[in-house]
């Protein structure tokens, strides 16, 4: 069955997502939210999703400020992280290039990612443009740290990195990032050639498994009416919804 490289990474997230109780999901976040959406069908409701910016997927009734109390407490399983640069401890850098503060480049900012790096469980990083330029040796400005030090209290922290090329675990013992598996029509080489930091890796490494049929049609079905509320565009562009 025939399917778009943004269903593979859906599908990809979801795999990640499974048994989780409650997922959240940040702004401008479209791929993890579809897989956010489709965890839950397949859970038959078992999971609770929030989608932030949307009308209709989330049940806060204070805004983002209830979603960092939620996690303070424990009731948020997993979230989505991101950034302009991701090095290979898993530091994120969402405020920008060159030597703080006179950068070349300036982002939108860290906002509350650290927080919530630090307190939800199951942090899947994720960034479909797997380069040098977003995958680097060391980022230019942590605004989120990957790892702590033993002795600061951290029941959150990175799980996997999903990026257009291939799936990473992260090992929160070595610090360091695990290939799981290469995306079809991709292979070792090219993301090596394309990893700016080492990661581990043995022997034959899989190919991530394509969407199940079943899954597609949850997505091309219900998944793109529900996601079409905060995401419009990409709900009309991948799903012709």
């Amino acid at each position: 069955m025939e399917y778009l490289p943004e269903e593979l990474l859906i599908c990809t997230i979801t795999r990640l997502l499974e048994g989780t109780g409650h997922i959240a999901v940040g702004v401008s976040s479209p791929i993890p939210g579809s897989a956010a959406l489709l965890t839950r069908a397949l859970s038959n409701g078992k999971t609770g999703v929030t989608v932030l910016n949307s009308a209709n997927l989330q049940t806060l009734n204070d805004g983002a400020g209830e979603l960092f109390d939620r996690a303070a407490q424990g009731r948020i399983g997993a979230f989505f992280l991101s950034g302009g640069q991701i090095d290979g401890q898993a530091n994120i850098n969402l405020v920008g290039v060159g030597q703080y503060p006179q950068q070349d480049v300036r982002w939108s900012g860290s906002f509350g990612s650290a927080m919530l790096y630090y307190l939800v469980p199951r942090v899947i990083l994720f960034r479909e443009e797997h380069t040098r330029r977003t995958m680097v040796d060391q980022v230019d400005f942590i605004s989120a740290p990957g790892t702590s030090p033993p002795e600061v209290y951290r029941p959150g922290g990175p799980y996997a990195l999903v990026t257009g090329l291939g799936l990473f675990h992260f090992d929160k013992l070595r610090a360091r990032f695990r290939l799981t598996s290469i995306h079809p029509g991709h292979s070792l080489e090219e993301i090596l050639d394309n990893t700016g930091f080492g990661f581990d890796y043995e022997g034959e490494i899989p190919i991530t498994p394509t969407p199940e049929p079943d899954r597609l049609s949850l997505l091309r079905g219900p998944i793109a009416a529900e996601i079409a509320d905060p995401y419009p565009k990409f709900a009309a562009a991948i799903f012709k919804s």
